[in-house]
């Protein structure tokens, strides 16, 4: 018998061999996209493994200084930054907005110092305290100049007879010593924070008052800044260790540089006044917002408080970031009439 030409030995015929050709020239296609797909996981999980590495080299860089400043730096950052877009925005596109963010930070401002002195042992009534807001800080911007001066003495009055009457109502045998004490203390707080934020206002009323307002709270920004920068950069030698011991001279002049630099450069591109007197802007408002923050200290040692509130996530309170700004806006206002005359020359 003959063997069959198709034995087992044979190659395979054509009909067989196709489909596994096209098999293997599918697996082939397939290699380099796996090959792709691999590197990019690996190089995706390089770059995570990096973010992670700069992620906790940034936590632990906050924390150092969040030791050293007292203040979470990244939080900080955003919350100045939301900030300083919503004054700007009410500065530049709807003028009078701003006299609402100055009311809303007075009302705040008192409400917390009211509250920081109540804790400290003083008996000061919160109802006229808010009751004295809108009436200082409002007419500073919607009527004549002097009315702000008179709802001041109105308001003093009203909150030193508030406290005479209640206490007479209590009858628990305080000493008048003690009485007047709380008379004294509650007449500070409007002086204090409704008035200098009504300066502010009566600023901004003022022709290109705007743009002064804006200039002097970019000073004051400008200097904290650049003392927060030196401070933490070559700070050793305190400036005033009884009353802010994180305070430094190395601070103080970073502060200095900060504030007459951008002095020079608002008076030049933003006030059109000379260099020069910007320089004098710069160092008057550097003055004043030293003193400020210097004496919010001062008062936050007296009664054995770090902050006055945590209603500013990475600032403290609302009168912490204020300190600098009040007294500035006084400084401000002064330096309105004596350099903006300089403008047309």
């Amino acid at each position: 018998m003959t063997d069959s030409p198709a034995g087992g030995d044979a190659p395979d015929s054509p009909r067989e061999s196709g489909p596994r050709r096209a098999v293997d020239s599918r697996g082939s296609a397939r290699d380099p996209f796996e090959h792709a797909r691999e590197h990019a996981r690996d190089q995706f999980e390089h770059a995570r493994d990096h973010l992670e590495q700069a992620r906790e080299q940034f936590e632990a860089t906050n924390e150092r200084i969040k030791q050293r400043t007292g203040r979470d730096l990244l939080l900080a950052i955003l919350t100045g930054l939301a900030l300083g877009a919503l004054v700007l925005a009410s500065l530049l596109i709807v003028k009078w907005t701003f006299v609402l963010l100055a009311l809303a930070g007075a009302a705040l401002g008192t409400f917390e110092l009211v509250r920081a002195l109540q804790a400290g042992g003083r008996r000061i009534d919160v109802i006229p305290q808010l009751i004295a807001v809108p009436l200082i800080v409002l007419p500073a911007y919607f009527s004549d100049p002097w009315l702000p001066w008179t709802a001041l003495f109105a308001s003093v009055f009203l909150i030193a007879v508030w406290r005479m009457l209640g206490q007479m109502a209590a009858r628990d045998g305080r000493l008048y010593g003690e009485v007047l004490g709380d008379v004294l203390v509650g007449a500070f707080v409007p002086v204090y924070v409704s008035f200098l934020a009504s300066l502010a206002v009566a600023l901004l009323r003022q022709p290109d008052g705007e743009w002064w307002v804006l200039a002097f709270l970019i000073t004051v920004i400008t200097a904290d800044t650049g003392a927060y920068a030196a401070g933490l950069a070559f700070g050793r030698h305190p400036m005033a260790p009884r009353i802010s011991p994180k305070k430094t001279w190395e601070g103080f002049a970073g502060a200095t540089i900060a504030a007459l630099a951008a002095g020079a450069l608002l008076a030049q591109f933003m006030l059109g006044v000379p260099w020069w007197a910007g320089l004098i802007f710069g160092a008057v408002i550097l003055g004043t917002a030293t003193v400020g923050d210097l004496g919010e200290s001062m008062l936050k040692r007296d009664l054995g408080i770090k902050d006055m509130s945590s209603w500013v996530p990475g600032h403290g309170g609302v009168l912490d970031r204020l300190d600098s700004i009040l007294l500035s806006a006084a400084a401000a206002l002064a330096l309105y009439a004596l350099l903006s005359p300089l403008g047309g020359a």
